[in-house]
């Protein structure tokens, strides 16, 4: 069964810091770009983060960017979102998702996704 998992969210204080897990079962993730999405309650989903698949050059739409770091660990199966200096506009879930390639930091023709991670930042 073709199978990706988010983990890591949780509730913090803006300035902390939570890495988010995107797990794979049942193919292999190191074959794909991967993006990282979010949506907040009454917005549109946006794209944060892509990485690609051979290179694994690395992608972020600029609301995140020198805060979050996306990456592979392809011997897991994984690919990690590391954030750091969280704000409590970063509160949204958080889904994962292979991609048929990154256009920078978006994530083109999204396939197998996650059932996300809620991720809240507040005080």
């Amino acid at each position: 069964q073709v199978q990706l998992v988010e983990s890591g969210g949780g509730l913090v204080q803006p300035g902390e810091s939570l890495r988010l897990s995107c797990a794979a079962s049942g193919f292999t993730l190191d074959k794909y770009p991967i993006g990282w999405f979010r949506q907040a309650p009454g917005k549109e989903r946006e794209g944060v983060s892509c990485i690609g698949d051979y290179d694994g050059s690395t992608y972020y739409s600029d609301s995140v960017k020198g805060r979050f770091i996306i990456s592979r660990d392809n011997a897991k199966n994984t690919v990690y979102l590391q954030m750091n200096s969280l704000k409590p506009e970063d509160t949204a879930v958080y889904h994962c998702t292979t991609c048929g390639m990154c256009s920078g930091y978006r994530c083109l023709d999204p396939d197998y996704w996650g059932q996300g991670t809620q991720v809240t930042v507040s005080s």
